[in-house]
């Protein structure tokens, strides 16, 4: 994993390392990618754990000091994770800083629309923004996103159930989704 090679020295890394193995794996659930719509691609990859991130952001952001260090340090990780990836598939030093912009614009926008639509309950906006940032080119013939929607939707509502003492180390889970698109 990539966070010995940043060197972080505080006791949050091995529930950092935790909460982001468990949203890492809640992001790459194959009925995601299966049932519900989303490219098996890199950017569709980016776009569920992003979204994974935005709801545990969301739950964290009413938590005490630990919650929101922890939060903080998990997107911290994420980009980590992207700079690593970005590097991987060859994009030079120089090349680097800017495409890490572009993505943290990109994170930060969907943080802003997701959670207008959640704070609104709006799944139709919701639907609408998924299907906008996941298949950007699709136009008129992208799926309708609105199963992922109500997924994610319920997703939250279970996040936002868990205890301040779960997620002071690192133990949110994040429920799979069913047939339905809902919850399991």
């Amino acid at each position: 994993m990539i966070f010995g090679l940043f060197g972080k020295k505080n006791g949050n890394r091995r529930i950092v390392e935790k909460q982001y193995a468990t949203l890492t794996k809640a992001a790459r659930h194959p009925y995601l990618y299966e049932v519900l719509d989303v490219p098996d691609t890199v950017m569709g990859r980016f776009e569920m754990l992003s979204a994974m991130l935005i709801l545990y952001f969301r739950r964290t952001r009413a938590s005490g000091t630990s919650g929101q260090e922890i939060a903080q340090e998990i997107v911290d990780a994420f980009f980590e994770d992207v700079d690593h990836s970005i590097r991987e598939l060859g994009v030079g030093d120089v090349g680097v800083p800017k495409r890490m912009k572009k993505f943290a614009g990109m994170f930060y926008g969907r943080l802003e629309s997701y959670a207008a639509a959640l704070d609104s309950g709006d799944h139709e906006a919701l639907a609408a923004a998924l299907r906008r940032n996941i298949h950007p080119d699709a136009g008129e013939g992208a799926p309708s996103m609105t199963g992922l929607a109500l997924y994610l939707f319920a997703a939250e509502k279970a996040m936002m159930a868990v205890s301040e003492d779960e997620i002071r180390i690192g133990a949110l889970g994040v429920v799979e989704p069913d047939r339905q698109g809902h919850a399991a």
